[in-house]
């Protein structure tokens, strides 16, 4: 398990490091702030599309080839992205390179397959804790990072992060075992690694189906704030890469606290399910405070205030990892990852024009809140459908773990 935290924090550093300045380089290549929206919707349509397409194939190859090998192309491909955007001099270089790093990035995917391989089913909802805990440290690392360097240059921390996901792959080659012994993978079949066979596949799982559309607004939800977190600060409170960058460190900052050290003995309090529908209804809250939020402080206040919304995922999945069985852990990590790509892909259609229609109005205008509005309608509406589905199953179960409560 050190090893697979060790890959997954230097990941998400590299990753936290341009989310402060994306947007700012973005606006290099555009003479408005309602054109820099616009493109910057289309530059994370362009990574969400070919990841969507790219995860259930990878998470199904390293069902048959291992994770190890896998996981050493995300870094490749993460790398690769990186340094093209850093030397991007048109916007059009910009979405290709965008393009060719989510076909090649599945790494979380994979990595929450590795850590189910190793891990059994009553310690998977720990365990991708502590994974979603090493995600935190690298939004706090990260994001501050990026911040920083990008007061200075906004191109170079892409330069750090591709050295960094260069890093990580050397640390793979040499440090890294492999998790997925040969007698529990399975062959390679392409046409069941097609992202809509998987998301079917992922539909048919017992006690699973009712929750892809609660994943999928869910993820929708935290798509469209993740995309329209540093345009709408810069509206609404003038906030540049460093301040964006504080912020998004404190985020990454509970994240760890709560999945690293509160995760475990809230699954014993409430289990997964319950835990599951307190971190929705959380959620839900939180988004509506952040929107009308009056001073920069609140969202500070907000984000501490939302500690439950932390553990959506990682309970979520660890309902999900327990209906698979051991050799297709890839295969159903990676068509949750393909789900997830699927609403990175459409949040760009709703946010861009929601930053669009509010990009010039004056700053503190209550109406720039839109994006945040619409995530928190989104998160109501999943856990108005989770509900049924997770509560009943928690009333009718008889179980003591906290898997099943």
């Amino acid at each position: 398990m050190p090893f697979i935290m060790a890959t997954v924090l230097i990941d998400l550093i590299s990753i936290g490091l341009i989310i402060p300045v994306l947007p700012s380089l973005v606006g290099t290549f555009t003479g408005s702030t309602a054109d820099q929206a616009f493109w910057y919707g289309v530059v994370i349509f362009a990574f969400g599309f070919a990841n969507f397409l790219g995860s259930p194939i990878l998470g199904a190859l390293s069902d048959a080839y291992g994770r190890r090998p896998i996981l050493l192309i995300g870094f490749c491909g993460l790398g690769v992205v990186f340094f093209a955007t850093a030397f991007a001099s048109a916007l059009w270089m910009l979405i290709v390179a965008r393009l060719v790093g989510g076909a090649m990035q599945a790494n979380m995917a994979v990595a929450n397959a590795y850590g189910a391989d190793i891990t059994p089913p009553e310690l998977r909802a720990r365990r991708c804790g502590i994974l979603g805990a090493m995600t935190g440290v690298g939004f706090i690392i990260g994001p501050v990072m990026g911040g920083l360097l990008g007061t200075h240059d906004v191109r170079l921390p892409f330069l750090v992060g591709g050295t960094l996901a260069m890093i990580n792959l050397v640390y793979g080659c040499v440090v890294l075992p492999e998790s997925l012994p040969p007698d529990r993978r399975r062959p390679f079949r392409g046409r069941s690694a097609t992202p809509l066979t998987s998301l079917r596949t992922l539909n048919a799982l017992r006690g699973v189906g009712s929750l892809v559309t609660v994943i999928t607004l869910n993820g929708l939800a935290q798509f469209i704030m993740y995309g329209s977190w540093v345009l709408f600060t810069t509206f609404k409170f003038g906030w540049g890469p460093e301040e964006n960058g504080w912020s998004l460190a404190v985020v990454g900052g509970v994240s760890m606290v709560v999945q690293g050290f509160l995760m475990g003995p809230l699954l014993r309090l409430l289990g997964a399910k319950k835990l599951a529908l307190a971190g929705l209804a959380s959620s839900a809250a939180a988004y509506g405070a952040w929107a009308l939020a009056t001073e920069g402080w609140m969202m500070y206040a907000v984000i501490g205030a939302n500690f439950l919304g932390v553990t959506v995922a990682a309970s979520i999945q660890s309902i999900i990892s327990g209906a698979a069985d051991a050799r297709s852990q890839g295969h159903i990590l990676g068509a949750v990852a393909s789900l997830n790509s699927l609403t990175a892909v459409l949040a760009p259609i709703f946010s861009a024009p929601l930053l669009t229609a509010v990009s010039n109005l004056p700053r503190g205008d209550w109406r720039i809140g839109a994006p945040l509005f619409f995530c928190a309608l989104l998160q109501a509406g999943a856990l108005a459908l989770a509900v049924p589905a997770l509560w009943g199953g928690t009333r009718r179960s008889s179980g003591p773990g906290p898997e099943t409560r």
